[in-house]
């Protein structure tokens, strides 16, 4: 007896110990998620998305299960692909960042097959529609093959479309060394269209397909209609200068990014008179913000039949925002100048809840509101429900960061330009690539229940290009951290 409780003791204490190595083991970061698991799953789901779901390298939004049903903004057949994010040159970047996080040679294959996708779907007018039809070649001017001078050839600046493929493509010719001629030549080619497309005064329009004649866009302040109408006049509006949608904020950025690669000041001037655009655009009181689009007499004025003229609470958020990526990347208070009286008048225009009304009549501050039938109204109690027509409030938020800002030195604001992001390997990140992985197909899909709106489906298994989008980068994020650890 006496021998074996030396023994049993230390089996007790053996048993003990590896119970709590194993409780320990199941909290430490990447226990149970192997990288090779990670890596796996990233090659399966890619090589899916590029063999079954894509189009010449390019994809739409939304499909259903089979692929039979497909949608970007609309329905669309299998030869048409989507430029407007999240289509092509969101999942083409997904595939990049992948890279060059981990190194897999079949990413970057994937990268530039959705590049040239986008470079065989770019218009003479330098950028591109919201979708491109690769069977439906001569109904526009593309660049490659496209139709003659009776063909549409009208780059949209809208919804981020031709910034966000113009930013994969600069992205891709870095990665790429500037040694593949066409992403390099249709990176250049875009660039230099924006440049020419700029109005003198640094606005952009929503969309073009020429250059603008100067004379008649004078360089002139913001300023008031003496009337407006109270109904849509159905006037055209795409020659407008435009905010809406967060344009000249992706163009800024865009542009910024392509001085960073290349070197080049025309993009960073470019940049710094869209500020000054901004500047010359600001209401003067009693509304110190900004409208959704002017006309060449820098009055806002209608868009849409859901968009009159009026001060913005919703874009004039985003454009302080732009007014402090500018400061950053170019040291000058002059941009930061507008901030405050900006501030001010939208704090003092919140909602009794705290929000922001999308639009504000000119001059008196009401906030103004469509029925759904689209009559201009006072009252929000038949809201139209496909548009945000009362919006959140960021205005403490951005006090915040403009108040930090002022007391940022140079090396802080030269640190925030283009700033590295480092993955850790955290429970967090390591639960979700655990999903990511458990979540993926025997095909290789990534399946949501969900909608199909353009086609009038409900309730089905879809694919989403939001969805691959977000796993893949989870899981290179896994697979990088792990790397690390």
């Amino acid at each position: 007896m006496s021998e074996t409780r030396p023994l049993m003791r230390m089996c007790f204490l053996f048993c003990i110990s590896f119970v709590f190595f194993c409780v320990i083991a199941d909290d430490l970061p990447g226990a149970d998620v192997t990288d090779a698991a990670a890596r796996q799953a990233m090659q399966k789901a890619t090589n899916y998305f590029t063999s079954q779901v894509s189009t010449e390298g390019g994809y739409l939004w939304l499909y259903s299960q089979d692929l039979k049903e497909r949608e970007g903004e609309n329905q669309a057949p299998a030869s048409r692909v989507w430029v407007q994010p999240p289509g092509t040159p969101s999942v083409g970047e997904a595939y990049l960042r992948a890279y060059q996080k981990t190194g897999e040679p079949y990413l970057l294959k994937a990268a530039k097959s959705a590049a040239y996708a986008l470079v065989n779907g770019q218009l003479k007018s330098g950028g591109w529609n919201y979708y491109i039809d690769y069977e439906d070649r001569k109904s526009y001017q593309y660049r490659v093959n496209g139709g003659g001078p009776k063909a549409r050839n009208t780059t949209t600046l809208d919804d981020n479309t031709t910034q966000a493929a113009l930013q994969f493509l600069i992205l891709m010719d870095q990665e790429l060394k500037f040694q593949d001629q066409s992403i390099h030549e249709a990176a250049m080619y875009a660039l230099n269209a924006l440049l020419k497309a700029q109005y003198p005064n640094g606005g952009w329009p929503q969309r073009f397909d020429s250059p603008p004649d100067p004379q008649e866009y004078p360089v002139i302040k913001a300023n008031y209609p003496e009337s407006w109408p109270r109904e849509f006049p159905k006037k055209k509006y795409l020659n407008y200068y435009t905010f809406n949608d967060n344009l000249i904020e992706d163009l800024v950025d865009v542009m910024f990014l392509a001085h960073h690669v290349y070197q080049d000041e025309r993009y960073q001037q470019a940049a710094l008179k869209a500020g000054d655009f901004i500047i010359l655009a600001q209401m003067p009181e009693p509304q110190p913000a900004w409208a959704q689009q002017y006309n060449s007499q820098m009055q806002p004025a209608w868009a849409r039949k859901f968009e009159p003229p009026a001060v913005t609470g919703g874009e004039s958020q985003g454009i302080i925002k732009t007014l402090m990526q500018i400061y950053i990347y170019s040291g000058d208070k002059k941009y930061l100048k507008p901030i405050p009286p900006a501030l001010a008048y939208l704090k003092k225009s919140e909602l009794p809840d705290g929000k922001l009304a999308r639009f504000y009549e000119l001059k008196t501050n009401r906030p103004l509101y469509f029925t759904k039938k689209y009559q201009l109204t006072y009252n929000d109690n038949d809201l139209p429900t496909h548009y945000g027509f009362i919006i959140k409030s960021g205005v403490d938020s951005l006090e915040g960061r403009y108040q930090r800002l002022l007391d940022d030195s140079p090396e802080k604001l030269a640190s925030m330009r283009f700033p590295i992001h480092r993955v850790r390997l955290t429970p967090s990140l390591t639960a979700k690539a655990k999903s990511a992985i458990e979540s993926l197909n025997s095909e290789g899909a990534w399946l949501k229940q969900g909608d199909l709106k353009a086609s009038g489906k409900e309730n089905l298994r879809t694919i989403d290009t939001r969805v691959f989008i977000r796993n893949l980068n989870t899981l290179a994020d896994f697979v990088a951290a792990k790397q690390k650890d």
